[in-house]
């Protein structure tokens, strides 16, 4: 498989043919290996644009949806984010390569040790994981400059807009099971 082929299509035909426009957020997608935060019996459809299944009941994102979340926080490389949902860490590795800090929450700890294991391997220094509840951030390592949650909420938990620096950004997919909005 030519993943490095299929990681250039992914971002040429999901992304800045959809409208992603900012070259640091391309240029983290064109280097962050997607197919190592999948499980193997799914790598084939690693940069196919629709979620894929990565145990716990869990799903690794769409590539645009991550893409789109991505460029909607506007990083310009020294913030600090708290992200709420490592998952597979893919997200997380994402943020990695834009920020200076993530603080990454998860509330299963499989995916949580799978990420954090994962990220070192891969040599991202600038990450710390959190077993925990995300709708209540992560306290101790606040405020933050951004804010990401990876998984819809029905209302924006009061911890998170507490935990955000006053002129930070939140980005978060509010509503109920049928329709969200970012």
């Amino acid at each position: 498989m030519h993943y490095k082929k299929l990681r250039e299509r992914m971002v040429r035909d999901q992304f800045i043919a959809r409208g992603i426009t900012d070259q640091r957020v391309l240029a983290a997608f064109y280097k962050v290996e997607r197919e190592k935060f999948v499980p193997s019996e799914v790598r084939n459809n690693a940069y196919q644009d629709f979620p894929l299944s990565i145990g716990e009941g869990q799903t690794i994102s769409q590539p645009y949806m991550v893409a789109l979340m991505t460029q909607s926080l506007e990083l310009k490389g020294d913030e600090k984010i708290l992200e709420i949902g490592t998952g597979s860490g893919y997200q997380t590795a994402i943020l990695a390569e834009l920020a200076r800090k993530v603080y990454s929450v998860e509330r299963m700890r499989a995916l949580a040790e799978r990420a954090r294991k994962l990220l070192e391997k891969l040599g991202y220094s600038n990450v710390k994981i959190l077993l925990g509840d995300g709708t209540l951030g992560w306290e101790e390592s606040s405020p933050y400059d951004r804010i990401l949650v990876t998984a819809g909420a029905k209302e924006i938990p009061q911890p998170l807009v507490d935990q955000l620096e006053e002129g930070g950004v939140m980005v978060i997919p509010v509503g109920n099971s049928y329709s969200q909005d970012l």
